[in-house]
């Protein structure tokens, strides 16, 4: 599948992965950021922002996904960046292609598997009927009974686009992600493992790390090196600079 990107800078390749119902678009400042030191790829996931949709949506698929893009851009030895989904993305890359990873950041997630969550979100941006939707505000005052949080609103309703019809249509591939939720939270595709520079970046009050996470971590990337941040899951959108800081810092850029 040939994904949508956005390229800035140069130098080194940096690729950018954003998480499950993100896009490029999340990315867009703290891209600029990296472009002053690095030539930055802010990809569009399949089923998300202005890549492709796709009926099938799994890791394995994300993988091949991101290998297609560094073949056909040419690129060597990339530094992989990846928040959640992303972040799974990016370890699956580099347990199944080493040699082709350069540096490997992975932001907020871990090698295991999750329960099912985010089906209370797909309920919620299912349960607008977009043929009747007026306008954005309007959105945002259905889905507020069933998601309090005014960020995570904001952040879902970057999803929200006007067709050719002047009407609305959400950008994600919603049936493609509400049939394949189960599939986000496994754990990883690959065994094997990545002995290449990588830099955990967790949030410290995210419920995504657990204790003991470090032993699993450790099995798979040997030389991982950690940050935790003061944040939740959304490290990079809560605390950008500091996020840029510590990113930069730990690639000699700072």
């Amino acid at each position: 599948m040939k994904l949508f990107f956005r390229e800035a800078g140069q130098g080194d390749p940096m690729i950018i992965l954003h998480g499950l119902f993100g896009s490029s678009d999340n990315w867009y400042s703290l891209s600029k950021v990296f472009a002053e030191h690095f030539r930055v790829f802010t990809v569009d996931q399949r089923n998300h922002g202005q890549s492709p949709h796709s009926d099938e949506h799994d890791y394995k698929l994300l993988t091949q996904d991101l290998e297609d893009l560094i073949k056909e851009q040419n690129l060597t030895k990339p530094i992989v960046l990846g928040h959640s989904m992303g972040g799974k993305t990016a370890m699956n890359f580099a347990l199944k292609d080493p040699a082709s990873t350069g540096k490997l950041i992975v932001v907020d997630i871990m090698p295991k598997q999750y329960p099912l969550h985010h089906d209370d979100i797909l309920e919620a941006m299912k349960s607008i009927d977009l043929a009747k939707l007026q306008s954005r505000g309007e959105a945002e005052t259905l889905l507020q009974p069933l998601i309090p949080e005014s960020a995570v609103r904001q952040f879902l309703l970057k999803n929200l686009t006007r067709n050719e019809q002047k009407g609305f249509e959400w950008k994600i591939n919603l049936p493609a992600l509400d049939a394949n939720i189960e599939r986000m939270g496994e754990g990883l595709e690959y065994e094997g493992q990545y002995t290449g520079p990588t830099l955990f970046i967790k949030g410290g009050k995210s419920n995504y790390f657990k204790p003991g996470d470090e032993t699993a971590v450790a099995k798979y990337f040997p030389k991982a090196e950690w940050v935790t941040m003061d944040t939740g899951h959304w490290v990079q959108a809560e605390k950008p600079k500091e996020f840029a800081d510590v990113v930069l810092k730990w690639l000699g850029k700072s």
